[in-house]
């Protein structure tokens, strides 16, 4: 799926003082990126904060994101969670007209075997009339899908189309590459792990970090893919300790931190998160003072 190949960007919910969403914000983030090179917005994700956003909420913010793309990129939706008759309610409840891709993330808490992990996500996809993106993410789940199962789904399923693959482990990657079917993307889920990935035959990223530094990452991204490593490097090296910075306490209150920096939206987020730390605040300005100079 051409769509999917490249940078897609999990965009950040704004919020105003008082909790409310910023709609302004999330406009201008959305403008920001289509200018500066992002090939596909993705919303709901875990960096939109999604599992504190009401049913209301989040439809206006699909609304507000759609009519400030106006049709000018792919658009991916996240529906997932850990009780799948819910999840293929609300994908047979959900007017998917918009996106070209569901992202589903996998069940966390529940602790599924690889089985059931496996009957989820058929599930899943046999509820969602358009393409689906599998999302591991152990690190949130407490459940590692592991390659055999993604596999095997990639394999059984038509229209399982991608991996969204956040374990941040470079074999598991490595495993899926090799052994997926030709026209099944691997995307990598971790900012710091991606440029290697996509040099090793993964198809792009859907990233936190490249809503804020959308031109420098989204080359970054398309010089890895054209397989110029040495100039794909060079940007990576100075990029990497952002990266690892807004990553320092939670996310999304560190890439918020930084889209604060560049005036683009508040940094409140919603509890149990909370603001990022005036020491983090901090060393985010000096990264990114850093950078400039480079």
């Amino acid at each position: 799926m051409d769509a999917l190949i490249g940078m897609g960007v999990a965009l950040v919910t704004p919020f105003k003082k008082d909790g409310s969403v910023d709609h302004s914000a999330l406009s201008n983030i959305v403008e920001f990126n289509i200018a500066n090179g992002t090939d596909y917005l993705v919303i709901s994700g875990t960096t939109a904060e999604s599992a504190t956003l009401t049913k209301k909420e989040k439809a206006a913010i699909i609304q507000t994101i759609s009519n400030s793309n106006a049709g000018r990129l792919p658009m991916v939706i996240g529906i997932g969670g850990n009780n799948t008759a819910a999840v293929v309610e609300e994908l047979e409840n959900t007017d998917l007209s918009l996106f070209v891709a569901v992202l589903s993330v996998a069940p966390y808490y529940n602790k599924p075997t690889q089985e059931g992990l496996y009957q989820h996500f058929k599930a899943v996809a046999n509820a969602c009339p358009i393409p689906v993106i599998l999302y591991n993410v152990p690190g949130r789940t407490s459940k590692n899908m592991e390659p055999i199962t993604s596999l095997r789904l990639a394999n059984d399923i038509e229209n399982i189309v991608a991996i969204k693959e956040a374990g941040n482990n470079p074999d598991q990657y490595r495993e899926l590459i090799r052994k997926k079917p030709d026209d099944f993307l691997v995307i990598s889920g971790d900012d710091d792990l991606v440029l290697d990935v996509i040099l090793e035959g993964g198809s792009g990223v859907i990233s936190v970090i490249g809503q804020a530094l959308v031109s420098d990452f989204s080359k970054m991204i398309q010089l890895g893919l054209k397989g110029d490593s040495d100039a794909a490097k060079t940007i990576e090296k100075r990029v990497m300790p952002l990266i690892e910075l807004i990553f320092e306490e939670n996310n999304p209150a560190g890439i918020k931190a930084v889209l604060n920096h560049m005036q683009l939206c508040e940094d409140f987020v919603r509890l149990p998160l909370v603001v990022a730390t005036n020491t983090l605040k901090s060393k985010i300005a000096a990264a990114i003072l850093q950078m400039k100079s480079q």
